[in-house]
C-alpha cells in the first residue's frame, strides 16, 4: 500500500489528531511535558470534537500501570473511561483494515506493535500523530503520515 492508497473513502483532516498513549496521560494528569503549541492543538482541536484515541491505547495505557511506570491515582479503567468521556475525545476502534495496515506499512518501521497500530491509525484516519516519541516523529518526517511534537 503507497502513501496515495491510504483509506480513500476518509478525506484528508487537518484539524483530526490522535494522541499517542502519553500524550493522553500527560494531558489527563496536566502533565508539564506537554509543550504549549501541542496543548493550544490539543484545545482547539478538541473543541471541535476532533481528538482520537486509538484503541490500543487502553491496552498501552493498562500495561504502563501494571509495570508500575504510570501511577493514574485511581483504578486504571475507571481512569480510561474518565478519558474517553472527555468532551471532543473518540476512541478508534482497531477494525481489520487498520490491523492488517499495521503490518503492511510501506516504510521501514520497528515491530513495537503498538506503534505501528497507532501509526496505521494515524494513516487510516488521516490524523496528526500528536506524540513526543522522536522515533515516530523521524518516521512522520520521511513518511507517509503527518505528527506533531507534543513537547513543544
Amino acid at each position: 500500500m503507497g502513501c496515495d492508497e491510504v483509506s480513500a473513502t476518509v478525506a484528508a483532516r487537518e484539524d483530526l489528531l490522535l494522541l499517542d498513549t502519553h500524550v493522553l496521560i500527560w494531558l489527563m494528569l496536566g502533565d508539564s511535558r506537554l509543550g504549549p503549541r501541542a496543548k493550544a492543538e490539543i484545545a482547539r482541536v478538541g473543541g471541535a470534537g476532533d481528538l482520537l484515541v486509538s484503541a490500543i491505547t487502553p491496552w498501552e495505557i493498562g500495561v504502563l500501570v501494571s509495570k508500575k511506570r504510570v501511577d493514574l491515582h485511581r483504578d486504571t479503567l475507571v481512569w480510561i473511561r474518565e478519558a474517553l468521556a472527555m468532551p471532543g475525545i473518540s476512541l478508534v476502534p482497531l477494525d481489520p483494515e487498520i490491523a492488517v495496515a499495521s503490518t503492511r506499512l510501506p516504510f521501514e518501521m520497528h515491530p513495537d506493535p503498538a506503534d505501528r497500530i497507532l501509526v496505521a491509525t494515524a494513516r487510516q484516519t488521516r490524523a496528526t500523530l500528536v506524540s513526543a516519541d522522536h522515533t515516530l516523529l523521524g518516521i512522520a518526517k520521511k513518511s507517509c503520515f503527518r505528527a506533531m511534537d507534543a513537547a513543544k
